[in-house]
């Protein structure tokens, strides 16, 4: 594959302070990497060593073949930069700004010495912005009087101004509302679609998973971590960043902790307390020294609990799907068939009886056929809560559709049911999991809601999680959730849901609705298609 920038070996120091050293990595035409790391990781002095404006200590920097030499003009060689503090000119007007180093003008063949065009630059800076739906009052007033997210929107828009065989992205979104910091992801997309490359150097996971195709961490100046995005998680990633060693596979189930995200947050805090012993008692006597080794050790355990804690749940996830598939075949294949048997042996007998002294007889046979059929339909109804028989031949969509309906008609409770159908066919731990979601929330609202109209909605969130939103018209929380007091009372709908959630590195919010009632919104990445 063609490479567009290649870095080998670059380094950065600061007297005795080293925030680069020996960073490696290559970057592709049309792809979008992420570059993740904790504040001071290095993530700032790498992108403005490879915008030009800062010189490395060591290393080289190549552009299309081209070794580049600092300090030089991103533009020029046909790369836009949005740092994380736009850099404006405060005495020019706004389209200047725009087209500061790339101004149209005529004729052409002047080059550098033609004159700037103002009516076709503040036009282009008109449907810059438009584009951006940044409204200003005039393009003419000066760029002083701006807010913080502005003068990013204008760092922006200088990046749209021509096309471009690379973007550099620094932290692009600490500046921004949510709505533009949608619209700047879409812009990635269209970079990419135009074949340009993006470096996207951000704190969000969430924005990592949803546009990104590689991912570089970095820790303490060095590259931790170079991977493909849809073979990566969120907790490979962390784990990287806060500089955690190889992952190992434990066999015992720890539950020490509410869930493993508050276990991950305790490990994390447990660190940074041992990176402080390590900077105050680095010239103290060997007690101290074997301190540090014993709390580094307890995190290295803590850290084995956690993973050993999703392990053990993932099994117990997966053996308890696979029998409940067991014995849902078992019951529709065996129980069913024999009870359809004797239903016909039934009937058979019921038209052998004849004569008024058998009327008694053939009524309780009419009686006995009724239980049979009625009992029937009572193990088809749990086979389907065991494993729902449509889900392996036509999909989520089908399998909710016929739950809801039967759950409808059962409790008396209206349920509307919204599922997106550009998904597709999901992987079938996620499409269970979707399933098993729906049906705890359902049942939560059947035992303790008072509903009377439930609406379930499950849709993309992104190109790498899908969405699951139930919502009923119930009395909802008095007062707000305690996972851990309702697992002490026995109740363990809404923590299961919690907990399969966690495993699948998903997210969950539980809230009273607007309008009463309560509210699940639920998240889980999965792997984006294509």
């Amino acid at each position: 594959m063609e490479t567009l920038l290649h870095a080998s070996k670059l380094s950065k120091s600061f007297g005795r302070l080293t925030a680069l050293d020996r960073v490696s990595f290559s970057v592709h035409p049309g792809e979008v990497v992420g570059l993740v790391g904790r504040s001071g990781a290095g993530k700032s002095v790498l992108s403005q060593i490879l915008a030009g404006t800062l010189v490395p200590s060591a290393g080289e920097l190549l552009l299309g073949g081209d070794r580049l030499r600092w300090p030089f003009s991103a533009r020029r060689l046909g790369v836009a930069v949005v740092p994380q503090h736009p850099v404006l000119a405060e005495r020019l007007d706004i389209t200047a700004n725009i087209f500061l180093g790339a101004e149209l003008g005529r004729p052409q063949r002047l080059g550098w010495l033609r004159a700037p065009d103002r009516r076709r630059m503040d036009q282009r800076a008109a449907e810059l912005l438009a584009r951006l739906d940044l409204p200003v009052a005039s393009l003419r007033a000066g760029v002083n009087n701006l807010t913080s997210e502005q003068r990013q929107l204008i760092a922006i828009a200088r990046a749209l101004v021509a096309q471009v065989r690379l973007v550099i992205l620094d932290e692009p979104t600490a500046l921004l509302g949510y709505s533009y910091q949608q619209r700047l992801l879409a812009l990635i997309r269209e970079w990419q679609g135009q074949g340009a490359a993006v470096l996207l150097a951000t704190g969000s996971l969430d924005y990592i998973f949803a546009v990104t195709d590689r991912v570089i961490v970095l820790n303490e100046g060095r590259v931790a971590l170079d991977t493909r995005t849809d073979s990566s998680t969120r907790e490979e990633i962390v784990a990287a960043q806060i500089g955690q060693g190889e992952r190992q596979q434990l066999t015992p189930m720890i539950w020490a902790l509410e869930s493993y995200y508050s276990a991950r947050e305790q490990a994390e805090r447990l660190r940074l307390q041992q990176r402080r012993l390590e900077r105050d008692l680095a010239a103290q006597d060997s007690l101290n020294q074997q301190l540090i080794r014993q709390l580094a050790q307890q995190v290295r355990s803590l850290d084995q609990a956690n993973l050993a804690l999703q392990d053990a749940q993932r099994r117990l996830l997966t053996q308890r799907e696979d029998e409940r598939k067991y014995l849902a075949r078992e019951l529709h294949d065996q129980v069913i068939q024999d009870l359809l048997s004797v239903n016909f042996q039934l009937e058979d007998l019921e038209g052998e009886v004849s004569g008024e002294a058998s009327a008694d007889l053939a009524g309780e046979l009419a009686d006995a056929r009724e239980s049979v059929r009625a009992l029937v339909d009572d193990v088809r109804r749990i086979c389907g809560n065991l494993r729902p028989p449509t889900i392996d031949s036509l999909g989520l969509g089908a399998a909710l559709q016929s739950f809801t309906r039967d759950w409808s008609a059962r409790t008396g409770v209206a349920v509307s049911l919204e599922v997106d159908e550009s998904m597709g066919r999901l992987p079938e731990e996620i499409e269970l999991s979707i399933f098993r979601i729906v049906q705890e929330s359902l049942a939560n609202v059947r035992k303790h809601a008072a509903a009377q109209a439930v609406r379930v909605q499950v849709c993309p969130a992104s190109p790498r999680a899908v969405a699951i939103m139930i919502e009923d018209d119930g009395r909802g929380l008095d007062t707000s959730l305690d996972l851990a007091a309702l697992a002490r009372a026995g109740h363990y709908g809404l923590v299961g849901i919690s907990e399969r959630l966690a495993l699948l590195q998903g997210r969950l919010r539980i809230t009273n609705g607007a309008q009463g009632g309560l509210l699940i919104e639920a998240e889980i990445p999965h792997p984006r298609a294509g």
